[in-house]
């Protein structure tokens, strides 16, 4: 039996999806030299990361709904050279305002492009796929985080901060001329009003769905954004190895995308629940072995993995209870990741300066996605009883 292989257009928004993530994610690794280049406080370099995640919540939903009704892949190409022009405006720079204003440019991109990717990559392939889709186009973002931010910082380290911008924008050029040459045009520039996307909002499991991610999600980057004052503080490591463990979380999140998509195409709703209470339980792990060296990188592992493996399930959820404004639901979607992300790392860094400590991290990671568990089982009951309505309604129809 033939398995059915992933279009090679899906791969060519894995490489978009990567470009893109690693200009969010790269700033934290090179803060230090942007702050002494421009002579402001690494406090004041850190407004960059907050600028580009305020463009993905709030301007990535207001330029979905106005580039929703256009050619999907003139979209893609439009929104590649945003992102083109906004990194090498970040990458000539002379001043700090400008650099600011380089990154909300850029920003703007992420949440258009992944929920509008999302669409286009699910539309490539057969239902059965669709959150290997999802998932394959979102294993960009992954890859971002083991290859591209540590390529990144070293870039800024040799060759200047300027540069990996250059570079950055360089990986977005080929995204775009591969988009140009290989994906077909979808969508021929139906008119889409902003009203029929917004009545997709109107439909109570679009916004259920909506506060999975934003509840569920939230434990990931409350541990993940302190991994390395956990390494340091509690299991021991030296900064020099906090590289490599994050490469090998970053493994995990790779090996996670993949199982969720698969799962996901399986049973989404059983998929939702398992890796959701798998996330917890690995959290829950870390802190029971935090102080051990060797354990704390392999529970950290597990950890990558159950907590990305999150990811196709919470899009494609999304995705399905979109109607008319699925490339807006998909977008909005990418708004409450950064929500979630926005969250935990304010949590995770409330713990680290308490009298808790670094070591109460994990524990305190879980508490929001235990809620995010209850709209999931609620979620899927719902599902369940219109599957059933559907199929009694079916059934007297014939």
């Amino acid at each position: 039996m033939n398995k059915a292989k992933m279009p090679f257009q899906v791969w060519i928004l894995t490489l978009a999806a990567f470009a893109i993530g690693t200009a969010e994610f790269v700033i934290a690794g090179i803060l230090p030299q942007i702050a002494t280049s421009l002579s402001i406080t690494e406090g004041q370099a850190g407004y960059l990361i907050s600028a580009y995640a305020l463009a993905i919540v709030i301007g990535g939903p207001i330029l979905t709904i106005y580039l929703a009704r256009f050619n999907k892949k003139k979209v893609l190409i439009g929104l590649m050279a945003l992102f083109i022009i906004g990194n090498i405006m970040s990458a000539l720079a002379p001043t700090y305002n400008l650099l600011l204003l380089s990154r909300v440019i850029a920003g703007l991109v992420q949440g258009p492009f992944y929920g509008i990717g999302a669409v286009v990559a699910t539309g490539l392939v057969s239902e059965k796929m669709a959150g290997r889709a999802v998932g394959q186009m979102f294993a960009g973002l992954t890859l971002a985080n083991v290859l591209g931010v540590p390529a990144g910082t070293w870039i800024s380290l040799k060759f200047g901060w300027h540069n990996t911008f250059f570079i950055v924008a360089a990986f977005g050029a080929i995204a775009m001329i591969s988009i140009l040459m290989s994906i077909k045009s979808t969508g021929h520039g139906e008119a889409k009003s902003i009203k029929s996307q917004l009545q997709a909002f109107k439909n109570p499991m679009l916004i259920m769905s909506l506060a999975i991610t934003a509840l569920a999600w939230s434990g990931f980057m409350a541990l993940y954004g302190y991994i390395a004052p956990i390494a340091t503080h509690i299991a021991g490591y030296s900064q020099d190895a906090v590289t490599w463990i994050l490469a090998i979380v970053g493994l995990g999140l790779i090996i996670g995308n993949t199982l969720g998509g698969r799962s996901s195409d399986k049973d989404l709703r059983k998929a939702s629940m398992f890796w959701a209470i798998a996330m917890i339980v690995s959290l829950i792990i870390v802190g029971l072995v935090i102080d051990n060296p060797i354990l704390f990188v392999v529970a950290l592992f597990v950890f990558g993995i159950a907590s990305f493996a999150n990811v196709p399930a919470m899009q494609l959820r999304v995705m399905n209870h979109g109607g008319e404004g699925q490339e807006l639901a998909a977008t909005a979607n990418i708004s409450a990741f950064n929500l979630a992300n926005a969250f935990g790392g304010f949590l995770g860094g409330m713990v680290l300066d308490s009298h808790m400590g670094a070591g109460m991290i994990p524990y305190a990671a879980i508490i929001v996605p235990i809620i995010g568990l209850f709209f999931i089982a609620k979620a899927n009951k719902r599902e369940s009883t219109q599957d059933k309505l559907a199929a009694n309604l079916a059934s007297v129809n014939r």
